[in-house]
């Protein structure tokens, strides 16, 4: 059958998990519930920043735009499938389908290089605590953002671009929540090989290179960390590295993770299920990574729940850096 032209494609249908029709509603209250807490957790994260001026430093900088940036990465796919499950559809138009595409994959590829941004921070911090301020200055911090914001953008772009010159066949069935970019080029009609190298030398520049980074940094960190004579020395340096450390090995786990599932299996609702846990459940467990293991961001959420009775200066926190 020869492949209908792709202007022709009107819309995808997204599977989801299960077409059982009883686990539809328990499927949309589990997402509700963890999409309204991942939006709380890091908004509260974001306001207790923005809130304390003695968080207005690089590292909490960093953090604000990777709440910021988790919040966005989670609203691309969740709201979109709690409307079709409450509407019994599975339809997303194909304009719908290659938008989601586009700002799931530049908050991804922010995520990651944002995280590569902030080892780097605590690099600086711990092996040039002396001229931590003079490096880490705030036009430094805000460049560091723009730069992986622009790569990012410019990597969704082109694997957007690409996608819009495939060819579909109608009725196309994408077993996943949302436009996976993976699934939705292997469901075109058209040849699909420039997009498949495009997608694995993307993969090394954005995925293992900012994992090199974060290795580079944190193997010159354990080296400084080692040379501290006291023990409390060791802690509190480690102890700023810490909850990052933590994001990091979740964010690569987790990807990894979907990654084996996806190649082993070959199961697409598998793999599905597997994305979740990148997509929904870290983006909802970072804020408490955070909040949990730092002091500073309790101190911070605790005189937030209290703004009433703080200076209107303190609660704006409009300068960046003390």
């Amino acid at each position: 059958m020869e492949p209908d032209n792709k202007t022709q494609l009107s819309e995808f249908l997204l599977l989801g998990f299960s077409e059982d029709p009883e686990l539809q509603p328990l499927i949309c209250g589990l997402f509700l519930s963890m999409y309204l807490v991942t939006v709380a957790g890091n908004l509260l994260i974001v306001l207790a920043i923005l809130s304390d001026p003695h968080l207005h430093t690089p590292m909490y900088f960093f953090l604000s735009n990777l709440s910021l940036v988790d919040i966005c990465f989670t609203s691309t796919t969740v709201p979109k499938m709690l409307v079709n499950i409450q509407t019994q559809s599975k339809a997303i138009s194909y304009a719908g389908c290659i938008t989601q595409m586009y700002f799931l994959l530049l908050f991804a590829g922010l995520d990651d290089l944002l995280l590569a941004v902030m080892a780097y921070d605590r690099f600086v911090a711990i092996c040039h605590p002396l001229h931590y301020t003079v490096i880490m200055n705030p036009q430094l911090c805000v460049q560091l953002v723009l730069v992986s914001g622009i790569i990012s953008a410019l990597h969704s772009l082109l694997q957007s671009l690409m996608v819009l010159q495939l060819s579909f066949c109608t009725h196309l069935e994408i077993p996943h929540f949302f436009c996976e970019l993976n699934q939705v080029i292997h469901s075109a009609c058209s040849d699909t090989f420039l997009n498949d190298v495009v997608i694995y030398v993307a993969a090394v520049l954005l995925a293992v290179g900012p994992l090199a980074g974060i290795l580079y940094s944190y193997s010159k960190i354990v080296s400084s960390i080692r040379a501290i004579s006291s023990a409390q020395g060791k802690y509190k340096a480690f102890s700023t590295c810490a909850s990052h450390l933590s994001v990091v090995s979740l964010f690569y786990c987790t990807c990894l993770g979907v990654y084996l599932s996806s190649a082993v299996t070959h199961n697409p609702h598998s793999t599905a299920a597997a994305s979740v846990v990148y997509t929904v459940v870290t983006p909802m467990l970072n804020p408490f990574i955070y909040s949990l293991r730092n002091d500073d961001i309790k101190r911070a959420l605790k005189r937030l729940f209290e703004w009433d009775t703080a200076p209107e200066s303190t609660v704006l926190g409009l300068k960046m850096f003390p």
